[in-house]
């Protein structure tokens, strides 16, 4: 296992991608907790939300009532809303749930999410639930199984859904392809959107030895909805996608190299365990909106110059 060079690979485009009609630039978000509730309700109040979106785990808020359906729509009013789920189920052999595709059209309509996404992986089999995301094989045969589903669930809910990269610690002997290209290959034959996890990307970059930057460069720009940042922990060679620790310098320097050559993509700060203050998150936000900021900026004196 090698350590992630963040060395360019090729050159940057010169100019972004064009961002898909369904997928909007949001900003900056982050991932809305029931312990910051409260506060965000009173920020909101007062105008003083700190960051532009918020995500909502799709998961949780599958209810037929109760707090969960008020904070929506009380969050509704504030700012745009995302919805990422953990159990589509997207690579399993099992079919997909008809009950937990009621549920999720039925949250979609109530949330009006600019974004509906999950993850590529498998999740459990025979109707038994892992509770883990599970890396797939990178095949040809996985690719349009992968695809077959992905299109099954946005005829269902009548819209493109993104799927994210998961982080991975294992291969697969007959893994045919590098997981960028697996990845592209599904977005394309099933027409959706890409959720690109550029902490996931560096973990598994350092776990497998391939070069994160040369993922970042060839992910087709044109499909990224979304971006996710997270902070990841190390146990013995390898490193975890832990969610439980502040994004780290090499994660945003990846971050900065995929804004310049994408352009502006809405970003969601991610923090899931050991939750700090909401105030910590805001400081995360702020960190990625300069990034933003002055790559936008860099970009277009290049532009000029060019």
């Amino acid at each position: 296992m090698n350590s992630t060079a963040l060395t360019p690979t090729q050159p940057i485009t010169p100019d972004p991608p064009s961002r898909p009609d369904d997928a909007p630039y949001l900003g900056v978000g982050i991932g809305l907790r029931t312990a910051h509730y409260v506060e965000v309700l009173e920020r909101g109040s007062r105008g003083q939300l700190g960051v532009d979106w918020f995500e909502l785990l799709s998961e949780n808020y599958m209810v037929p009532g109760g707090r969960p359906l008020r904070i929506i729509r009380e969050m509704q009013e504030l700012t745009p809303l995302s919805l990422h789920g953990v159990s589509l189920n997207l690579g399993s052999t099992d079919p997909l749930r008809p009950e937990y595709l009621d549920a999720l059209d039925r949250l979609t309509r109530i949330a009006s999410p600019s974004v509906v996404s999950d993850h590529l992986c498998w999740t459990g089999v025979s109707g038994t639930n892992l509770h883990d995301l599970l890396p797939l094989p990178y095949t040809n045969e996985v690719i349009d199984h992968v695809a077959g589903q992905v299109r099954r669930v946005q005829d269902r809910l009548g819209r493109r859904i993104a799927i994210e990269n998961v982080s991975s610690y294992l291969s697969f002997n007959d893994d045919a392809m590098s997981e960028w290209n697996f990845i592209a290959a599904i977005a394309e034959e099933a027409d959706c959107g890409i959720l690109l996890d550029v902490n996931n990307v560096f973990v598994s970059a350092h776990n497998h030895g391939f070069d994160a930057l040369k993922y970042i460069d060839s992910i087709p720009g044109d499909r990224v909805f979304q971006i996710h940042l997270a902070g990841h922990s190390q146990s013995g060679s390898l490193l975890i996608d832990t969610h439980d620790h502040p994004v780290t310098d090499a994660v945003w320097a990846l971050y900065e190299r995929a804004i310049e050559r994408l352009g502006p993509v809405s970003t969601l700060i991610e923090w899931d365990d050991q939750i700090p203050a909401y105030s910590r998150l805001v400081e995360e936000a702020d960190k990625a909106r300069l990034i933003i900021e002055q790559a936008t900026r860099r970009r277009g004196r290049t532009h000029v110059a060019s």
